[in-house]
Order: structure tokens, then C-alpha cells, then sequence
């Protein structure tokens, strides 16, 4: 058994692998970083922002949505200049939008249960052999993006959800020869 193709050679990658995709995540902040950072991803690789993340963390206030959604232009100069983020207004903006709708939802219902509820609250366990099989979005991602847009959110297109997916556990990807894919099963893998 060997990991997933996409996992290496860095530490970082390797760790994020290990203990964190795929993981069925169940908070909604923690949920909305997520997605935030996939954002920001849209065009780049992943590495480079997990390699940045800690940065992010910072800059966007422990990526506390209540405080983000209050932001306006001077914070949005103040994170253009911030060499440890990726520096793009139309995502910066954006974060501060999805912010203000995270919150509405998040009154409304909980941001857990708004996407949870599209996959009946448990993880769609996926069986690929090898990670050509693995699409990179699917109708499920697409419906997902479109509600999220409804809400008001940005930097959300179907592939950006189903990298998201991914990630939080609400489908599991790992290719079936990788020993991460029975680990993430349960939630406190």
C-alpha cells in the first residue's frame, strides 16, 4: 500500500496527507477556512498554500468570519501589501463577501448542516483505484457551488467545491491502495 500520487515529496504534504485530507470535518469555521483557502488556490497549486497558511491564519484574523465580514477597503490594501498571502483583490474581496454570507447561513441554519445536508451527513466513500479516476468535479460539486453562490459566495465554482470536498471528508478520495482511505472513515482519524 502506498499514498495517495499527489502526496509528496515535502514534509508538509506529506503530514497534510497523513493527518488532515480527507478527514471529515464537522466545525463551521472550520469548514468556511476551508473553503476560503481553496479559493485562493483557484490557478495555483496546492502546495503553495499550505505553504502560506499559517500566513493566511494571520492576516485574516484566525479566519474568524464575524470579524472578516466587517472588513472593508483599507483592510483589503492592507492585505495587498502582504507579501505572506496570495495578493489577489478579486479573492480577498471575495473572502469578505463569503464572510457575510457564512454568517447568514450560519444564523440560519449552521454552516456544518447547510453543506453536510447535500451529502445526508455522512462522507460518499469513493473506490478509485488510482488517481486518474478521480474527477475533479462532479454534479453533487456543482449543485454545491450553486447554492453557495445563491448565498452570496464567490470564488466557488464546482471544481473549487469538490477540491473542498475532498479535503473535509465529505467525499473520500483517497485511491483504495492508499492506507488513508480506510483511516478517514471515521471521524476521529
Amino acid at each position: 500500500m502506498s499514498r495517495c500520487i499527489w502526496a509528496g515529496p515535502e514534509p508538509i504534504y506529506l503530514d497534510y496527507h497523513d493527518t488532515e485530507w480527507g478527514v471529515p470535518e464537522w466545525d463551521s469555521r472550520a469548514l468556511w477556512e476551508k473553503l476560503i483557502l481553496d479559493g485562493f488556490q483557484a490557478g495555483l497549486s496546492w502546495i503553495t498554500i499550505l505553504k502560506k497558511r499559517d500566513n493566511f491564519r494571520a492576516a485574516f484574523a484566525g479566519f474568524d468570519p464575524a470579524v472578516v465580514a466587517g472588513w472593508g477597503e483599507d483592510d483589503v490594501q492592507r492585505l495587498l501589501a502582504d507579501p505572506g498571502i496570495i495578493r489577489h483583490r478579486g479573492k480577498i474581496e471575495a473572502t469578505i463577501t463569503n464572510a457575510q454570507a457564512y454568517l447568514r447561513i450560519e444564523a440560519r441554519e449552521g454552516f456544518d448542516r447547510f453543506l453536510w445536508s447535500r451529502v445526508g451527513g455522512a462522507p460518499i466513500v469513493n473506490h478509485f483505484a488510482t488517481h486518474a479516476d478521480i474527477p475533479t468535479q462532479t454534479p453533487l460539486s456543482a449543485r454545491i457551488s450553486k447554492d453557495l453562490k445563491k448565498e452570496g459566495f464567490r470564488f466557488c465554482g464546482p471544481t473549487i467545491v469538490y477540491a473542498f470536498m475532498e479535503a473535509v471528508g465529505m467525499v473520500n478520495d483517497h485511491v483504495t491502495g492508499c492506507p488513508r482511505h480506510a483511516a478517514v472513515q471515521t471521524t476521529n482519524a
